[in-house]
């Protein structure tokens, strides 16, 4: 199944890096030394995310915001993120 949510990424103020947040998906972070790395990180917290909520609270998940709702500080932009889980039939 393929999850997609916007991430907000904040471009660090120190070196060349960026932060990334999930507005839907609470406490979803991740930092990157570029922007791939952001991008990959993000997914890789995306996904971790998913995963737990699918597994421990029965697949409750929260509906994606649309892009046009959320509000942007100067210097951030979205990206939609994708994310892809492979559901198998519980083995009990």
């Amino acid at each position: 199944m393929t999850f997609v949510y916007p991430a907000v990424f904040t471009p660090h103020e120190k070196d060349s890096g960026f932060h990334a947040f999930f507005p839907d998906l609470e406490c979803c972070e991740a930092d990157g030394p570029d922007l791939e790395d952001a991008i990959e990180n993000a997914r890789d917290a995306a996904h971790n995310w998913i995963q737990v909520e699918l597994d421990e609270f029965e697949g409750d998940l929260p509906f994606a915001s649309h892009e046009e709702d959320i509000v942007l500080k100067e210097g951030q932009f979205i990206r939609k993120i994708s994310v892809t889980i492979k559901l198998l039939p519980d083995s009990d």
